[in-house]
């Protein structure tokens, strides 16, 4: 009798602890989409041949979608073209309780999906964190310094290369300059950044546009999470 009492309690057990690790494997993984691509068109992204966001324009971020953990194939498309006629067409594995952001990134010619993993844990108190992403196709790699300084934030950014930083809340400029160069290609506004939020700069663009129609350099900035 004893025995089956003690049976019956670690199946009990099993049955208690069971449920909580299915739901924590269950988890969905957040995913924004990023249209990064300078001389591309509008697009319409598919996931899994389902059309999801529409008529994204350059320089546009979405919301955060909710979807089930696992691989899905992602197809941006010229607006109103329909998948068949895709420019990315990708399979990325979006694992459970993460975030993350696909960026369409790259000359139209050459466009091509960039997965970046986002970080939502909350900074450090009284800190703010900051990704910057280098998605400028003709630009070389790049210094980030504090403006009129020549103290370097991130040094030798690659294109297509992305790197978060926290720094003390407070509002900054920067300077970009060519790796290991003085010369500032480009000076950004200031910018606030709150305690506890998150943010992305991405340099976007093209230093040099071929016509008015082609967005030229500039660096977008998004509030990517708030905390009260």
């Amino acid at each position: 009798m004893r025995r089956l009492m003690l049976l019956l309690g670690m199946v009990l057990a099993l049955v208690t602890i069971l449920p909580l690790t299915t739901v924590a494997q269950e988890a969905p993984a957040q995913v924004r989409v990023m249209h990064a691509s300078p001389d591309a068109p509008a697009v319409d992204v598919f996931v899994d041949g389902t059309l999801i966001l529409q008529n994204v324009p350059f320089f546009a971020l979405s919301g955060a979608l909710s979807v089930p953990g696992g691989v899905y194939r992602i197809q941006v498309a010229p607006a109103g073209a329909g998948p068949g006629a895709a420019v990315i067409d990708a399979t990325v594995q979006l694992d459970g309780g993460k975030a993350y952001t696909v960026a369409a990134v790259n000359r139209v010619a050459r466009i091509e999906p960039l997965l970046l993993e986002d970080i939502t844990e909350v900074p450090p108190a009284g800190q703010a964190r900051v990704r910057i992403l280098h998605a400028a196709p003709d630009a070389p790699a790049v210094d980030i310094k504090l403006a009129d300084t020549d103290a370097v934030v991130l040094a030798n950014v690659p294109f297509k290369a992305a790197a978060y930083l926290d720094v003390p809340a407070g509002s900054y400029t920067f300077d970009i300059t060519p790796a290991g160069s003085s010369t500032v290609v480009f000076t950004t506004p200031p910018m606030r950044f709150e305690a506890g939020w998150t943010y992305t700069l991405v340099a976007s663009g093209l230093l040099r546009p071929p016509s008015e129609d082609v967005a030229g350099f500039w660096v977008q900035s998004r509030i990517d999470q708030i905390t009260r």
